[in-house]
């Protein structure tokens, strides 16, 4: 059974035992967290499709550990004008298995 579920402004298609890295959840590890907003439930040929979200569905996780995410880089540049800026920022995640 696959679920697709929304979460930090994104929209994740999950299977049970998946390991998924998500926005920033406020959760210590080993807790369990609640996806609530379940887009889409699909199992086998049947398909449920919520308008937006389905009644009644929800999807639990197991949070293994919260990290910072691989380096982004941000990096400015106009031509002609000698104007160059590099930053980059390491986003916070937090890392879970669905159960």
């Amino acid at each position: 059974m696959d679920y697709v579920i929304e979460t930090g402004g994104k929209q994740y298609l999950i299977k049970p035992g998946q390991k998924l890295a998500v926005e920033k959840l406020k959760a210590e590890p080993g807790q369990e967290v609640i996806f609530d907003k379940v887009l889409m439930k699909i199992d086998g040929d049947q398909v449920e499709i919520g308008t937006p979200y389905l009644e009644g569905e929800q999807v639990v996780a197991e949070v293994t550990d919260q990290v910072k995410g691989e380096k982004k880089i941000v990096f400015k540049y106009h031509n002609k004008t000698r104007y160059r800026k590099k930053k980059g920022h390491k986003q916070l995640e937090t890392r879970v298995t669905i159960k």
